[in-house]
């Protein structure tokens, strides 16, 4: 199975978020991450208030209970010789290293050049592009994990939603598409 090292910059927002574990959830692939990822997560969260950091907090212990070996430990070694244009991404990659990741799942495609990634035997890919090539191989179980995002929101919001303006609002525009056709 594939094994996936999801950002913070994926992780946080909800819809996006929600969407990609929902096809982790459906058995597509092995999520990873690391404490340092879960806490940028929080962090971000805190910006929005102390409410929206408690909730991503609890959140983040759902995740950590449903997916008990996602967590990674980067090692040190990796740490000091690592290199990306952005230093403080450098924890990402190495998250990714010690958990054997097949790929780093980011928005920030710019800071995990191609040529870096693939020397440590690592891809990277967006969220939505990923989610695309998912639904191509496996149409019914992102379907089935998009579904169950959708009437969550319209639970939590109490209001209908359409399906390709939510997704495209989580910057997940080709999978909006895809699924809207």
């Amino acid at each position: 199975m594939m094994r996936v090292l999801i950002d913070a910059c994926v992780l946080y927002p909800t819809v996006m978020r929600e969407v990609v574990l929902g096809a982790a959830a459906q058995g597509l692939f092995q999520p990873l991450w690391s404490n340092r990822l879960l806490e940028e997560w929080a962090r971000a969260a805190a910006r929005r208030g102390p409410v929206d950091e408690l909730q991503a907090r609890g959140e983040i212990a759902v995740l950590s209970a449903h997916w008990p070996k996602a967590n990674v430990i980067p090692r040190q070694g990796d740490l000091a010789r690592l290199w990306l244009p952005d230093p403080e991404d450098i924890h990402v990659l190495a998250a990714a290293i010690a958990g054997s990741a097949d790929l780093i799942l980011t928005l920030n495609i710019k800071d995990f050049p191609r040529h870096t990634l693939s020397e440590e035997g690592l891809d990277r890919a967006d969220p939505d592009g990923f989610l695309y090539r998912l639904w191509l191989e496996h149409p019914d179980a992102v379907a089935i994990a998009v579904d169950k995002v959708l009437r969550q929101a319209e639970q939590m919001d109490n209001v209908p939603h359409d399906l390709r303006k939510l997704l495209k609002k989580a910057q997940l525009p080709r999978l909006a598409k895809a699924l809207s056709t």
